[in-house]
């Protein structure tokens, strides 16, 4: 197993079919301090993955075989990493399916490697934290530990027992906020993932539905980790 510190570049694996753009892109995340390795399917992830385990994944959804969206979901139930689909795919619907199936973030292609850069630090940093080192002398918990939603996620529970009836607009926006555990969600994505709760895609309902949902948790007595990230979106996380 490699030592990891801070200087130690975060290793990424590029998963495209196409073999130009996986090199192309490979190339620019290296030349942007990444350690990457450009891979055609999922069996190849796969192999590679088990012999030297990523901590960021960068999936096209149109792979030959097990698709984008299948590995995404292997991967998010296997442990802790950074899942970005990078897809041409921009429906509404192919969004949603992603961050559904487990990916922190949906990006349509072409992407610009900044913003893929950006991202992928982003994810890797948040790998990295939840790591714990063999002799901390007490276990660390994931962002947002303790919270869950049931009853088919209309209830929202805290770590001390407490619960709240939520709305189907808040129910909506709490899933896809604590599907990403801990990472922060776009207002895109967070829209779009609220379109088949309630009619036309207004932004400022993000900011009622979070407003309210802190309002509702004070009177509830819970302290909600609800955090807006300016320029990038929410975050669900303790």
């Amino acid at each position: 197993m490699r030592m990891i510190d801070a200087s130690t570049p975060l290793r990424v694996y590029l998963v495209e079919d196409d073999d130009d753009l996986r090199e192309d892109m490979a190339l620019l995340l290296g030349s942007a301090g990444f350690e990457v390795l450009g891979l055609a399917d999922a069996p190849a992830f796969y192999k590679a993955h088990a012999l030297a385990p990523c901590e960021v994944v960068v999936l096209d959804i149109g792979l030959d075989g097990e698709d984008g969206l299948s590995l995404a979901s292997q991967l998010r139930a296997s442990g802790s990493i950074g899942i970005v689909m990078a897809s041409a795919r921009g429906a509404v619907e192919d969004r949603i399916a992603a961050l559904r199936q487990g990916a922190d973030v949906y990006m349509v292609k072409p992407v610009h490697v900044d913003e893929l850069s950006a991202t992928i630090r982003m994810l890797g940093s948040r790998v990295r934290s939840g790591r714990q080192p063999a002799n901390a002398s007490a276990p660390s918990l994931p962002s947002g530990a303790g919270w869950r939603l049931t009853e088919g996620d209309w209830m929202l529970c805290d770590p001390e027992g407490k619960t709240l009836k939520l709305t189907s607009n808040e129910r909506g926006f709490l899933a896809l906020l604590m599907r990403s555990h801990g990472g922060v969600v776009s207002r895109n994505d967070l829209l779009a993932g609220l379109e088949g709760e309630a009619g036309a895609l207004d932004p400022k309902r993000l900011d009622v539905i979070a407003s309210r949902l802190r309002r509702k948790s004070e009177q509830a007595g819970m302290r909600l980790p609800l955090h807006v990230v300016r320029g990038a979106g929410y975050q669900f996380a303790a």
